[in-house]
C-alpha cells in the first residue's frame, strides 16, 4: 500500500546552506558595482527613498543578530529552520540592493557612489558573517563570529549617515580628498625638516663600514648614499613642496566654493568637480613618494607634470561652473600662475635628467 505522506524535499545540512548563501552574496557584489539605476515613470521621492533604505538596513542588522544567536552555539538549528532564516537574510539583502537601484542618476553620480558603497559594505559584511559562522560552534562566541556580526551592524549604522543630496555628497568627498592631501603635505614637510626620512629604517650604529652597507642592501634597506638628499635634490624639493601646498590650497578653496555657492540641482557640475578633485590626492602621493631618496629627477618631473595637469583642470572646471568666484576674486588665476611657476622651476632643475 502506497504511503499517503507527501515526500519531504531534501534540505542540505545547516552549514552547507550557510556556505551556499555566502557564495550567493559574494556573487552579487560584482553586479551591484556595475548595476544601473532602474528606469521608472514615477517621480523620485527623496523622503520615501531614504526611509526605505534605512528600514532595509535595520532589517539586515536584525537578521545578522538572529543568525549569530542561532549559529554561534550547539546544537545547530534544524535544516528547516536554517532554510527559513537564510531566506529572510536573502530577502533583506535583496531589498537593500533594490532600493539602491531605485536611486536615479539625475540625483547625482557622487551620491549614487556613496549609496552603492554602503550597499556593497552591507552585502560583503553579511557574507563575512556567514563564513565566520561556518566554524563558530567549535569556537568561543566572543571571537570572529561576533566581530563579523558587529561589522554588519557597523555597515548598517552607516546608512543614516550618508549625505542626503549630491551637494552634501560632493562636500564629503572634497573634505576626504583635502584631508589626504593635508596628511601627505605634513608628512613630507616633517621629513624635510628632519632631513632624514629613513631615520627609523637605518641602523642605529655609527659604524658605516662597507660590510654594514652591504648588509643593508641585502636586507632591502637603503644604503647610506640613498638615505639623504644631495644639494641638487634639496633644490628640487622646494618647488615640489610649493606644488603640494598649492594642491592643498586649491582643494580648500574649491570646497569652500561648493559649500557657499553650490546649487543642489546642478548635479552634473558638482560631479565633474568631485571627479577631477579625486585625482589630486593620488597625484600628490606620487609626487611626494618621488622626492624621497634616492631621488630620480626624471620621475619627479613626470609626477609633477601629472599633478599640474590635474590641478589646472580642476581649477578651470571650477572657474567654468556655476560656482565660479566673483570677478573681483582672482584666486583661481593666482593659483594657476603659482602652479605654472612651480612646474617651470621643476623643469629647469630636471632638464639634464630629461635629456639623458
Amino acid at each position: 500500500m502506497a504511503s499517503s505522506t507527501a515526500a519531504v524535499p531534501f534540505l542540505a545540512p545547516p552549514l552547507e546552506q550557510l556556505q551556499h548563501l555566502a557564495e550567493e552574496l559574494r556573487s552579487l557584489l560584482p553586479r551591484v558595482r556595475v548595476g544601473e539605476a532602474q528606469e521608472t515613470a514615477e517621480e523620485f521621492n527623496r523622503e520615501v527613498f531614504w526611509r526605505r533604505l534605512n528600514e532595509a538596513a535595520v532589517k539586515v542588522n536584525g537578521e545578522a543578530t538572529v543568525l549569530t544567536t542561532l549559529f554561534s552555539k550547539l546544537p545547530l538549528p534544524s535544516p528547516q529552520e536554517t532554510q527559513r532564516i537564510c531566506e529572510q537574510v536573502r530577502i533583506a539583502i535583496e531589498e537593500i540592493i533594490v532600493v539602491y537601484y531605485s536611486l536615479p542618476k539625475d540625483q547625482g553620480i557622487t551620491l549614487r557612489k556613496l549609496v552603492r558603497n554602503a550597499a556593497l559594505d552591507i552585502v560583503d559584511s553579511m557574507a563575512q558573517l556567514l563564513e565566520a559562522l561556518l566554524t563558530a560552534p567549535s569556537q568561543s562566541t566572543e571571537n570572529g563570529d561576533l566581530i563579523s556580526c558587529n561589522s554588519v551592524a557597523v555597515a548598517c549604522q552607516q546608512v543614516p549617515e550618508i549625505p542626503k543630496d549630491n551637494k552634501a555628497a560632493a562636500l564629503l568627498m572634497l573634505t576626504k580628498s583635502l584631508d589626504f592631501v593635508k596628511d601627505a603635505h605634513e608628512e613630507v614637510e616633517q621629513a624635510v625638516e628632519e632631513c632624514d626620512p629613513y631615520s627609523g629604517l637605518l641602523n642605529d650604529s655609527e659604524d658605516n663600514s662597507d660590510s654594514h652597507r652591504e648588509e643593508d642592501g641585502v636586507l632591502g634597506l637603503p644604503s647610506n648614499r640613498d638615505s639623504y638628499w644631495s644639494e641638487e635634490d634639496q633644490a628640487l624639493i622646494t618647488p615640489c613642496l610649493a606644488l603640494v601646498r598649492a594642491s592643498r590650497a586649491s582643494l580648500k578653496k574649491i570646497r569652500i566654493l561648493v559649500a557657499e555657492n553650490g546649487k543642489k540641482d546642478q548635479v552634473a557640475q558638482l560631479d565633474d568637480i568631485v571627479d577631477i578633485s579625486d585625482e589630486i590626492s593620488p597625484s600628490v602621493d606620487d609626487l611626494v613618494l618621488s622626492i624621497y631618496p634616492p631621488v630620480c629627477h626624471l620621475t619627479v618631473r613626470i609626477s609633477a607634470a601629472r599633478l599640474v595637469s590635474v590641478l589646472i583642470k580642476a581649477l578651470e572646471i571650477t572657474k567654468a561652473s556655476h560656482m565660479s568666484p566673483q570677478p573681483g576674486d582672482s584666486w583661481i588665476p593666482l593659483l594657476i600662475n603659482a602652479v605654472d611657476h612651480c612646474m617651470n622651476r621643476i623643469k629647469a632643475l630636471t632638464q639634464r635628467a630629461a635629456e639623458l
